[in-house]
């Protein structure tokens, strides 16, 4: 029986993925094989011994102890894509509500309530102070081209907008995904001096930590409107409130709030709703318990932050999962053992990612010795072994 630890309230239909007859679910689970959250912080748990997986429902891990779980060999997975769509129409509507004064009518219309029939004709000659501008024919600059950029790019041109995205890793999926009118910009600065609305899709980590700044805003048009949805600390939050203070930045949407940011003249303030839909939880609940079973039962690995992508198809007989640290020589002995045991390789996958390896042996025998596990485990920069017998 398999065991998955719960730290956060997953989606039934999530955990429905996991067959009842082969896996144990709980948030008081002990020894847990896998840990399935979603914000929860894991940074000063102690990790089990018996902790294989981990899966974020969701596509940041910045709450998840990333380089421990590499040391000890556990994969830590997230779901990138599941919430895209969500995230797409809140960009939308931060793009809109930056655009005219919603929020700001919304809350002068209710100051009205006691005027009784006077209502229409004040609503008419009060209108005027909440004109806006209109999205079509305007510039927005798209920073970071993955799941969820792609498919705002694709919506905003849709609604007239010429688009310039920057993104020096976009992928060829990306790629293949985008409108042809989408201009791609070979600088960040080339992408930020062009767009009247400037919206941020980068993971958070060293090189994006206060990506907007004083020096990046210096070089934005003015009255620029920028949305955050991506990570609040991408942009230094200072920075932006001086920026609108001088009018070089009109409005400033983000997803994630702090103290210096509420009540100030020109931000709007969301309080993290960017994947808060049904839709949403059910799409990354069920992608996170999909990789995790996957992981679990064959040693597949899809959209994992730390190993490396590697899939195989099963084969009949035992298979042999095995996570080094890329050096040479790690194949050639792991290789050795087996021969030495009189194990037949039938079939077998090498990938790396960093300084990571990670290797799918199939065999053709059903069951392999703890002594054999052991010998390999000897091996220096060995991180991890598994040995899956088949069903």
């Amino acid at each position: 029986m398999l065991k998955i630890q719960t730290l956060n309230k997953i989606d039934h239909e999530g955990l429905q993925v996991f067959p009842l007859s082969k896996y144990e679910i709980g948030n008081e689970i002990s020894n847990p094989d896998a840990i399935l959250l979603r914000s929860f912080s894991m940074h000063e748990m102690e990790l089990p011994a018996s902790l294989k997986a981990v899966a974020r429902a969701g596509a940041g891990v910045n709450n998840i102890p990333i380089d421990r779980c590499t040391d000890k060999g556990i994969v830590v997975f997230n779901t990138p894509g599941a919430n895209a769509n969500a995230v797409k129409e809140l960009v939308i509507a931060g793009m809109l509500l930056s655009s005219r004064d919603i929020t700001g009518g919304i809350v002068w219309a209710k100051t009205l309530q006691a005027e009784g029939d006077k209502v229409p004709a004040l609503v008419e000659k009060g209108k005027a102070a909440f004109g806006g501008i209109e999205l079509k024919g305007k510039t927005l600059g798209i920073i970071g081209l993955g799941d969820i950029g792609v498919l705002v790019a694709n919506v905003a041109k849709s609604l007239g907008m010429k688009v310039v995205g920057f993104d020096p890793f976009i992928t060829v999926d990306h790629a293949w995904k985008l409108d042809q009118g989408i201009v791609r910009s070979e600088s960040i600065e080339g992408c930020l001096s062009q767009a009247d609305f400037i919206t941020l899709h980068v993971p958070l980590m060293d090189a994006t930590r206060g990506l907007v700044n004083s020096e990046k805003i210096s070089l934005m048009k003015d009255g620029v409107k920028i949305l955050n949805f991506a990570r609040g600390e991408l942009v230094t939050n200072q920075d932006i409130v001086a920026a609108i203070e001088r009018k070089k930045v009109a409005c400033y949407v983000t997803d994630f709030p702090d103290a210096t940011l509420l009540n100030v003249p020109g931000v709007i303030p969301i309080p993290h709703l960017g994947a808060s839909t049904n839709e949403s939880e059910v799409n990354c609940a069920i992608m996170g318990a999909n990789q995790l079973m996957d992981y679990l039962e064959n040693g597949n690995i899809r959209n994992s932050v730390n190993f490396p992508k590697a899939s195989m198809d099963r084969t009949c007989c035992a298979r042999i999962i095995i996570a080094n640290r890329n050096v040479p020589t790690m194949v050639s002995q792991i290789t050795s053992i087996l021969a030495h045991e009189g194990i037949n390789i039938s079939n077998m996958l090498n990938r790396n990612k960093n300084e990571i390896a990670y290797n799918i042996i199939d065999t053709d025998q059903n069951f392999i010795a703890e002594e054999v596990k052991q010998k390999i485990e000897d091996i220096d920069g060995i991180l991890m072994v598994r040995i899956i017998l088949p069903n």
